[in-house]
C-alpha cells in the first residue's frame, strides 16, 4: 500500500508548474519505512554527456530526505536541511529510469536525520546522502503559508 505525497507549484524538484523542473512525485511506503520516487532525468540536466549533473542528484537527494518527515501524512511537518553529506558511488545516467528512496533515521522536535539514495533499475546505488534536518525559524515557516492551498496531491 502506498500513498502519494503532495507537491507544490514552483519547486524545482516537485513543482507541477515549474517549466524547467523535474516534476518528481513521491509515494509513502510506511510498511517498509521509506518513501520512493521514480524519475528519468532529461539529458538537458547532463554534467558530462549522458551523466546526470551532480547538483541535480543533490537536489533529488535533499528533497527526498526532507520528505521522509511527511511519511505519516502530516504534510505540514516541514524542516529544512542543516547539513548534507553526499557520496557519489558511480555515474548516474540521464534518460534512464531511476528510483530515489528516502528513510527517516531519527527525529526529535527540532531536528531529524534522514538518508536518501538514487538507484538504477537493477538496484545499484549511484549516489547516497545523509541529511540533518532542522525546524526552521517561525518567520521562514510563516512564509510558506501562501503556498499551502497549492500544496496538494494531483491525480495521475
Amino acid at each position: 500500500m502506498s500513498r502519494r505525497q503532495p507537491s507544490s507549484r514552483s519547486c524545482f524538484v516537485c513543482g507541477r508548474d515549474n517549466p524547467v523542473g523535474l516534476k518528481v512525485r513521491w509515494d509513502n511506503h510506511p510498511e517498509e519505512g521509506e518513501i520512493r520516487a521514480a524519475v528519468t532525468v532529461d539529458p538537458s540536466f547532463n554534467g558530462y554527456p549522458g551523466v546526470v549533473h551532480g547538483g541535480i542528484l543533490v537536489a533529488l537527494l535533499d528533497e527526498t530526505a526532507g520528505r521522509t518527515l511527511l511519511m505519516q501524512g502530516d504534510f505540514e511537518d516541514l524542516m529544512v536541511t542543516a547539513k548534507l553529506e553526499v557520496a557519489y558511488r558511480r555515474p548516474t545516467p540521464t534518460g534512464t529510469p531511476l528510483l530515489v528512496v528516502g528513510r527517516l533515521v531519527r527525529r526529535g522536535e527540532a531536528r531529524a536525520e534522514a538518508q536518501a539514495e538514487v538507484r538504477l533499475s537493477d538496484g545499484t546505488v549511484t549516489a547516497r546522502a545523509r541529511v540533518m534536518l532542522a525546524r526552521p525559524p517561525a518567520e521562514i515557516h510563516a512564509g510558506w503559508a501562501p503556498e499551502k492551498p497549492f500544496f496538494r496531491v494531483d491525480p495521475d
